[in-house]
């Protein structure tokens, strides 16, 4: 561990994933005000066009118009993706739905970026998908992009697979200069691109697996000039099994320096996220 990394987190943010594929679009704004009455932090969706999980057909909801939509009925709650994919949408785009997002749900929106991977879904919608070098180079340019659009007026550039040209989106986000951009990254290169450009780093397994990852994270973020304190560091929280299990992993990711965990929708349902909410979410929440 780095000298100036802090040993423990006293208390974190907690999320709640809604599971948002197969169900009514119905369920999933129940889920969110079901997240939004007890107290949780933020609601997470997911990024595809069709389920992840299961056999056959099933609801699947794109993810921004989701949150667009999630926006207005709930009130406290911060809206997030994990992780919005760069490929599924044209970087403007992007950027022009983040801000409606942000003022329709008056500054609660996490802005996640991830560099995307499954080819097939690309391949049945007629979506590009590069090779992945070419795809990992193009999300670095895509995140210098992102924050140019939406803190600057007419702006512009000039890289190896993106040209802007005198680009305003008005009006600015609510949040300023920008909401929170999260970077799923789990491969060297990703974190490094996670260090030179997140406000929160997400990646997915126990903390202990996480740890070396993160301390990466560190090295590339002082390698380039940043604070590696400044950059949140995010993780997804089983609530499954024995009760002394999971605050075993929650305790891990805390004292392994994490500010938020993501807390996955249990097989058993909303009375299992509510003994959770009663007996654990107090002692780790903020």
């Amino acid at each position: 561990m780095l000298s100036h990394e802090v040993d423990s987190v006293p208390a974190m943010r907690l999320g709640l994933d809604v599971a948002q594929q197969r169900m009514p679009f119905a369920e999933v704004v129940s889920r969110a005000q079901f997240a939004d009455d007890l107290g949780f932090d933020g609601v997470w969706g997911f990024d595809h066009f069709r389920p992840m999980y299961g056999e056959g057909v099933g609801e699947c909801f794109e993810g921004m118009s989701t949150l667009a939509a999630l926006s207005g009925v709930t009130e406290n709650v911060r809206l997030g993706l994990l992780v919005a994919g760069f490929t599924y949408r044209p970087i403007g785009l992007f950027a022009a739905q983040a801000i409606t997002i942000d003022h329709a749900s008056n500054g609660r929106l996490e802005l996640t970026l991830g560099a995307s991977w499954f080819e097939q879904e690309h391949t049945a919608l007629a979506l590009p998908f590069p090779p992945t070098g070419t795809r990992v180079a193009m999300f670095d340019e895509a995140l210098t992009v992102l924050r140019g659009l939406l803190t600057q007026d007419n702006f512009s550039f000039e890289g190896r697979y993106y040209t802007i040209v005198d680009a305003t989106l008005y009006p600015r986000p609510v949040q300023q200069p920008h909401p929170p951009i999260w970077v799923g990254a789990t491969q060297p290169r990703m974190i490094g691109i996670a260090a030179r450009h997140a406000d929160v780093w997400h990646s997915f397994g126990p903390a202990e697996w996480l740890a070396d990852k993160a301390q990466l994270l560190s090295e590339r973020a002082e390698q380039a000039g940043r604070d590696p304190a400044s950059i949140m560091r995010a993780g997804s929280l089983s609530i499954e099994g024995d009760w002394d299990d999971v605050r075993k992993a929650a305790d891990a990711f805390r004292d392994g320096g994490f500010g938020y965990l993501v807390v996955g929708w249990p097989s058993e349902g909303r009375a299992r996220v509510e003994e959770f909410v009663r007996t654990v979410m107090p002692d780790y929440a903020t």
